[in-house]
């Protein structure tokens, strides 16, 4: 457990590096494109006054765009005294507690580090779910937080946003841009291709980060109720009664216990979380050991 939290920790240095790279290549891209080398330094610039933000303004814009709302104990007693038993069980501090209004079923986790932790739940997932159910979902999501998961996920969250915005902007300043005395034509079609395939490319990491980090965020969740059965049990009624969250952001999709997407090739293809019945039937073999 703490070998895995020392490497989140080295992952978040890696992945910032990672997307300024990305973010530097496409600014000199564009700039031999356009014939002025000046916006590679001016987008390199703003990468890093924007990657400086992310890291302590990400989860602020991930509770925005999810539509969550903070709760006190007096707001959802339930919900609320699940996630401060699991703390004072495990010794973590209390985090914030969000709700979300949506009838998805769905939990999520953020923040840059347990002293400044968040953790949600969906109306939908309070619905449909046990107490021990529960327990197991917030207590996965307390795992994220424990093993430093939600830093990796709100740089990882933060930065693909980054990309997307960065490739559009100087795609358009490629193709639309006047003044361009670059005339060669195989570089000109490098440069388009790559701003294409940049946010792809961006995507695949957010997905290489995310498969894995829900296994441990499991296995942590199961060692921390001593029931992993409850929690196996939580994600087969994810399977039954899931279905696309209201307000959705590929973005931030990787942050929820559950793919809140819409099902279909492309989403399989680009799935942020690993199949469901293979996480139940981990936590299942699991439990046979308790």
């Amino acid at each position: 457990m703490y070998r895995a939290i020392a490497k989140n920790k080295r992952n978040t240095v890696f992945i910032i590096a990672l997307f300024l790279l990305i973010i530097g290549g496409l600014g000199w891209l564009a700039g031999y494109i356009y014939g002025n080398l000046t916006i590679v330094v001016v987008t390199l610039v703003v990468a890093a006054v924007y990657a400086l933000i992310q890291y302590f303004a990400a989860s602020g814009q991930a509770l925005a765009m999810s539509g969550a709302r903070q709760i006190e104990k007096r707001d959802n007693p339930r919900l609320y005294r699940v996630v401060e038993n699991l703390t004072i069980a495990t010794g973590m501090p209390m985090p914030k507690v969000y709700i979300v209004d949506d009838p998805a079923p769905n939990a999520f986790a953020t923040g840059r580090d347990p002293e400044h932790a968040v953790v949600a739940a969906t109306t939908g997932l309070l619905a449909i779910l046990d107490d021990a159910e529960l327990e197991g979902v917030m207590a996965h999501e307390l795992g994220h937080v424990k093993n430093y998961d939600i830093r990796v996920s709100m740089i990882v969250f933060g930065l693909v946003v980054a990309v997307g915005f960065v490739a559009d902007m100087l795609l358009r300043l490629t193709l639309f841009g006047r003044g361009n005395n670059n005339s060669n034509p195989i570089m000109m079609i490098f440069g388009l291709v790559a701003l294409l395939i940049a946010p792809l490319i961006a995507t695949a990491v957010q997905l290489a980060v995310s498969r894995q980090r829900e296994y441990l965020a499991d296995a942590t969740g199961a060692m921390t109720t001593r029931h992993p059965d409850a929690l196996a049990s939580a994600l087969e009624k994810l399977a039954v009664y899931g279905r696309p969250m209201l307000r959705q952001s590929s973005s931030m999709s990787h942050m929820w216990i559950s793919d809140p997407m819409k099902p279909g090739f492309m989403d399989k293809l680009f799935a942020t979380h690993p199949p469901l019945p293979e996480r139940i039937e981990r936590l299942r073999t699991m439990g046979g050991g308790f």
